[in-house]
């Protein structure tokens, strides 16, 4: 008896131990800053994953983190194209505002043109308030020696500055060895979404060593071209010796197989949260940097990359931070790429510098609580057909060449009906307030990627011949 009261007493004890250690660690989740993984991929579609209504693959642990957090059904990045969207990513602000975010994207052989490294960015405000910092994957920012990671915040690099990477030879479009550890470059055999992958696991668990909060940055290159699936090196041969653009290459499977690959590769960083007792007190957020190019799935909305149709603009974006954000949610309210930058710092319980205020917003109150949708007024323009855009509530002003329209994108979501005869008054007050907004902007330049649509492909995509459309002189 006295044998089996002690074992109890033990039991008991030891039971309440733990619960007290799970209570020192739910409140350390409540006060602690949290950690970030900040998860971004590259030209993929609205709804190239599974929890976006894609049905012919499987990406389990994305929507796992979906599934854990919040997903947005109206995320919309900031520009059609990479480098322009990951300029206000990191700034909080409009890419025009940059001379950086007016190229359309970066191309090579531009070395005075980066984004400034006295410019305050998320990495370097997380820094300064006691974060370690680290971007694995793609930067597309800027060139050394002027401009980088390191130059702009971050305290280590893996991956790679130009706009894409062969996944096998990783050399990018000049066909030059483009893979880097901080400064210096490296030779890594091995696909390179599985290198990305493989570093973030590492840092995660450097990281969990040091008990300092961190931010990881892991910006994939997938699934952007070329179009190389696990397996592909005959591909990556082929194209050693043509232009890495792969204007014939890829097919549906492969960019799937490319996606899957990739999700594989989140589950292993999700894993090693686990693993170091790091998931409560994360924030692992889940987006891309526009919309989908050749082989993407971007339903229910018509448009892709280099467009500013929703097909263009809108992405996935999911979040989940267990310690804050309830699961299993889903939120209308319109956000933009912009809006990480606010978001994570009012997380970490620090703010932007006065002398850059963000043009995005804090999106807390609409994750962690139940605000309702804040309408929002958002600008897009895009040199290439001279394109036009903005938001206001449900409606959108769009200008592609000469033809203007006026959409409700959220009754019609192909952008199929054009509303501007009928609700005159919206659309010119929209136009009105869009000139308003490009007066404060910097100016367009010329750039070298600014190739037009054929009058087909407009029809195609607007859902009417160019020439139906009225004219409105540039508005």
């Amino acid at each position: 008896m006295t044998n089996e009261i002690s074992r109890r007493t033990v039991l008991r004890g030891a039971a309440a131990g733990v619960l007290g250690a799970a209570g020192i660690s739910d409140a350390l989740a409540q006060t602690a800053p949290p950690n970030i993984v900040f998860i971004l991929a590259d030209d993929m579609g609205y709804a190239d994953v599974a929890c976006y209504g894609r049905p012919d693959l499987r990406t389990p642990n994305v929507d796992a983190i979906a599934a854990g957090g919040v997903r947005f059904l109206q995320a919309y990045a900031n520009s059609a194209v990479c480098t322009a969207s990951r300029t206000a990513l990191i700034t909080g602000q409009y890419q025009y505002r940059f001379r950086v975010g007016l190229e359309e994207p970066l191309q090579v052989g531009k070395p005075d043109i980066g984004l400034p490294p006295e410019h305050s960015t998320l990495p370097s405000l997380l820094r300064k308030a006691g974060y370690g910092t680290t971007l694995i994957g793609k930067w597309h920012l800027g060139i050394l020696p002027k401009f980088g990671p390191l130059q702009s915040g971050y305290d280590h690099f893996y991956g790679f500055r130009g706009g894409s990477l062969d996944y096998y030879a990783h050399q990018g479009t000049d066909h030059k060895d483009d893979l880097w550890d901080d400064d210096v470059t490296v030779h890594r055999d091995g696909y390179l979404t599985d290198l990305l992958g493989a570093r973030a696991v590492d840092t995660v668990n450097g990281y969990a060593k040091t008990r300092r909060p961190f931010l990881i940055s892991l910006h994939f290159n997938a699934p952007h071209w070329p179009w190389e699936a696990p397996g592909d090196e005959a591909e990556s041969n082929r194209l050693r010796a043509a232009p890495l653009v792969d204007f014939d290459g890829g097919t549906q499977r492969t960019y799937q197989r490319m996606i899957e690959q990739m999700d594989l590769q989140i589950g292993r960083v999700l894993q090693a949260l686990d693993a170091n007792g790091l998931t409560q007190n994360t924030i692992v957020i889940f987006t891309s940097d526009n919309g989908g190019e050749r082989f993407a799935d971007t339903w229910p909305f018509t448009g892709r990359k280099t467009e500013l149709l929703e097909g263009g603009l809108r992405i996935p974006a999911v979040i989940r931070w267990p310690a804050r954000i309830p699961a299993g949610r889903t939120r209308d309210q319109v956000m933009i790429g912009m809006d990480w930058m606010p978001t994570l710092l009012s997380a970490a319980g620090t703010r932007s510098d006065p002398a850059s205020p963000p043009d995005g917003m804090d999106l807390l109150p609409h994750l962690a609580g139940n605000a309702a949708p804040v309408p929002r007024k958002l600008f897009w323009r895009y040199k290439a057909n001279a394109q036009r855009a903005a938001r206001d509530g449900d409606w959108k002003f769009l200008k592609i060449l000469d033809n203007t329209f006026l959409f409700n994108v959220v009754d019609d979501p192909m952008e199929r009906a054009n509303l501007k005869t009928r609700h005159k008054d919206v659309y010119e007050r929209l136009v009105a307030e869009w000139q308003q907004w490009n007066a404060a902007m910097l100016p367009e330049i010329d750039e070298s990627n600014t190739g037009n649509f054929s009058g087909d492909q407009l029809a195609d995509h607007i859902g009417a011949r160019k020439t139906s459309g009225q004219a409105d002189n540039g508005k």
